[in-house]
């Protein structure tokens, strides 16, 4: 069985100058999947956990995954942008993508902030050429979050979109109600992880199990 591809490093252009991405390809490519980190004000990178655990689960399900660092992280430029600025840089991501890989089925991930900017991405997709057919949110970034100190008007997600919504149980930087009442009237399900903080210290493989279990490969 061919091995995939140890992970890669590029700069692509995005609309505020470059943006750092690490690649990582299974042995045959069947599609393309773009994950997004947390809030870049607070630590979040394409190294983070639950990001590269989205990763890893959509390369083995046969993805080429992608995971940028928002503008200020790492090597890509530019500020933050409140999701403005790194919606563009995530289309423009799925761009460069597809002149390598082609058109083939596009899925996306995102954990607490990087969910919130995949939402407006899958927005901006529906209706196209490459509509997203998969999204995963984990901690979902919905309404006030950190004690009030950030407040996300997280818009609701296309019709017929595959989507997978995980959020912990504890989650102390944003409340599981929040999700439930994003939620609530789009008739989408949230699976609750029973024990799980924000970052899923320890709960890491349900994540991976979830994908698995709901996704069958490309």
């Amino acid at each position: 069985m061919s091995r995939p591809a140890p992970t890669e490093n590029v700069l692509l252009r995005g609309t505020a100058g470059a943006v750092e991405v690490l690649i990582d390809a299974p042995a045959e490519v069947r599609g393309i999947a773009v994950v997004c980190h947390p809030h870049p004000l607070y630590g979040g990178a394409n190294t983070n956990k639950v990001a590269h655990t989205l990763a890893r689960a959509f390369r083995d399900l046969g993805y080429a995954a992608l995971r940028p660092n928002f503008r200020g992280v790492g090597k890509s430029e530019g500020e933050h942008d409140h999701g403005n600025g790194e919606t563009e840089d995530i289309l423009s991501v799925i761009s460069w993508a597809q002149s390598r890989w082609g058109s083939l089925p596009l899925a996306l991930g995102g954990f607490s902030f990087g969910g919130f900017v995949q939402c407006r991405v899958s927005n901006r997709l529906a209706g196209g050429l490459t509509p997203v057919h998969r999204l995963a949110l984990v901690g979902m970034a919905a309404g006030s979050a950190a004690d009030g100190a950030r407040q996300y008007d997280t818009p609701p997600l296309p019709a017929g979109l595959s989507s997978l919504i995980v959020h912990g149980e504890r989650d102390e930087t944003v409340a599981l109600g929040n999700v439930l009442d994003w939620a609530r009237p789009q008739d989408l399900p949230v699976v609750v992880v029973p024990g799980a903080d924000h970052f899923f210290h320890g709960k890491l493989h349900v994540i991976r199990e979830l994908i698995a279990r709901n996704w069958a490969p490309l």
